[in-house]
């Protein structure tokens, strides 16, 4: 991959969740290609293979239930002997699920058959604040014991829901949300450790988790993108490349070596349009 600038990672072993996803993908290849060994966790251990394979040497792929305690225990005691301690942990793993959102933006009591507030599931909304709260919590209460007594460096995932909560998802917006103020807290109560915790908020980028809501089966935009694109100052999706200087430079103790608690969005100007 092409870097738009490079770090020194060398002696970094860096721990990336959902990296079988194209952005952490990308991610555990951008620290990789900086020096850092990689440890790519996805509970689809094909996905993060086929990552780590395309890495090469500096590169273990770790099939990891983020949601199961004694598996990510689990996983952390095979980083470890592989690589070592950890001094970096990417929390994205995350994600959104259809039974938490709605058919429409707006309460249409007299829209027979669809999927309204009320309707969505409990199950869901469970789903979807433990898929990004709890992963999160519960991956960095096991990989951020190697960071305390040494320092280290927390990058969570956010997104763009946290500063504007998005029409049909409430779940996924309330979750990122709550990433977003964990990140705070973490930074805080880190502080005294060393270990640094901040966070990226993506704005829209076109992924395997969001394509079919963005482009139809043949390749054109839905009314979604083109709300989207009306709200981004840019008018553009991000690449995945637009995320990479951010995440080297929070990686990077030298250059980002006072900055903590911080949530930054990569967005083309979404965070910021009012809309007039």
């Amino acid at each position: 991959m092409k870097l738009p600038f490079k770090v020194d990672l060398t002696n970094q072993v860096a721990v990336v969740t959902g990296a079988g996803g194209i952005i952490c993908g990308e991610f555990a290849k951008a620290l990789a290609e900086c020096g850092a060994k990689v440890a790519l966790l996805d509970i689809n251990l094909a996905g993060a293979q086929a990552m780590a394979d395309q890495i090469g040497e500096n590169a273990f792929a770790v099939k990891c239930n983020c949601l199961d305690k004694a598996d990510i225990e689990r996983a952390k005691a095979e980083v470890n002997a592989k690589f070592g301690a950890v001094t970096m942990l990417i929390n994205g793993a995350g994600g959104n699920n259809p039974r938490a959102t709605c058919d429409n933006e707006y309460m249409t009591p007299d829209l027979e058959g669809a999927k309204d507030f009320f309707a969505l599931e409990e199950s869901g909304l469970k789903f979807v604040f433990d898929l990004n709260i709890t992963s999160a919590f519960l991956v960095t209460q096991v990989f951020a014991v190697d960071m305390v007594k040494t320092g280290g460096n927390i990058i969570n995932v956010s997104s763009m829901n946290a500063f504007r909560p998005l029409t049909k998802i409430p779940a996924y917006s309330a979750a990122k949300a709550g990433v977003s103020n964990f990140t705070q807290w973490l930074a805080v109560h880190f502080a005294p450790c060393n270990i640094r915790c901040n966070a990226i908020a993506p704005g829209f980028f076109v992924t395997n988790q969001n394509r079919a809501l963005l482009y139809t089966q043949d390749g054109q935009p839905t009314a979604r993108t083109g709300k989207i694109l009306a709200a981004t100052p840019m008018k553009k999706f991000g690449e995945i490349d637009d995320l990479i200087g951010t995440l080297l430079w929070l990686a990077d103790d030298q250059a980002s070596g006072f900055v903590t608690g911080v949530i930054i969005p990569v967005d083309g100007g979404f965070s910021s349009y009012s809309g007039v």
